[in-house]
């Protein structure tokens, strides 16, 4: 009776406090079923907790299975659909297709030249960590801490720092840190450090800005992120930003065949 309690006292809390910025919201869906699930924040920082609230909550976005977006490329349109429990995913565009199986990542090239393009090793889901901010945040073996805050453009944005234990992730040397709006709770930027590109500082922060947002089955996620320039681990100027259209996020659990390499494939190492 009293851990029933305690699970009713905190979701009645994460759902007093969820705050939405309204001027953000663009697209909204409505198939979300309001289910009640045994979900706890309070393995989380406090602040953490408010910004997972600001985007819908963790316990909704624990409660989708699927997830899918389109970005246009130089070779047209690349869809992305990921598993969200299992993590297995296909990108599929008319040049190529990449795919994660749960153990390998495959590569399936539809032309007669060459690939270009990032390594599917990392490719096959590198969009999709940028994409599930601040949500992917909540996953197992991140540790969390402070970080000083992010001034630009003369507003102050708190920050988040995120590492990883060993063995977590192809890359747990890397750091990212969550800058947040002091007011709303709101994500707007990335840190991040880059350790699978050779030849760059793998300590110096990278940035990525978040806008555009838009309400898709109670969730806030992004319709733009933008890339900056960087210099003395403070972002500089805008790059062309990602954009993200057709996002659908559902309770439904992905065909898993589609993850499964086709036979003309190749297993990447």
């Amino acid at each position: 009776m009293m851990k029933n309690y305690i699970i009713a006292a905190v979701l009645l809390i994460i759902v007093s406090a969820c705050k939405e910025n309204k001027k953000a919201e663009v697209v909204e869906t409505t198939d979300y079923k309001n289910e009640v699930l045994d979900v706890t924040t309070s393995v989380y920082p406090e602040n953490l907790t408010k910004v997972f609230n600001a985007h819908g909550g963790i316990d909704v976005w624990k409660s989708m299975k699927s997830l899918e977006y389109t970005q246009n490329k130089d070779g047209g349109e690349e869809v992305t659909i990921t598993d969200l429990d299992t993590r297995k995913a296909l990108l599929d565009a008319p040049n190529y297709s990449i795919g994660f199986d749960g153990e390998k990542p495959w590569l399936l090239n539809k032309t007669e030249t060459g690939y270009k393009g990032y390594d599917p090793k990392f490719g096959y889901n590198l969009m999709f960590y940028f994409y599930t901010m601040p949500f992917i945040l909540s996953d197992d073996g991140i540790k969390y801490s402070d970080a000083e805050p992010l001034t630009f453009e003369g507003i102050t944005y708190p920050g988040i720092k995120i590492s990883y234990d060993n063995g977590v992730g192809a890359t747990p040397e890397d750091i990212y840190v969550l800058y947040y709006n002091a007011d709303t709770y709101i994500m707007e930027w990335l840190g991040y450090t880059v350790n699978f590109v050779p030849g760059i500082d793998t300590e110096e922060l990278h940035f990525r800005r978040y806008g555009d947002w838009q309400k898709v089955n109670g969730l806030l996620m992004p319709s733009t992120i933008t890339g900056y320039g960087f210099k003395n681990n403070q972002p500089t100027t805008p790059k062309s930003p990602n954009v993200f259209t057709n996002v659908k996020i559902t309770q439904k659990v992905p065909d898993a065949s589609m993850f499964v390499k086709p036979e003309k494939a190749n297993f990447v190492d």
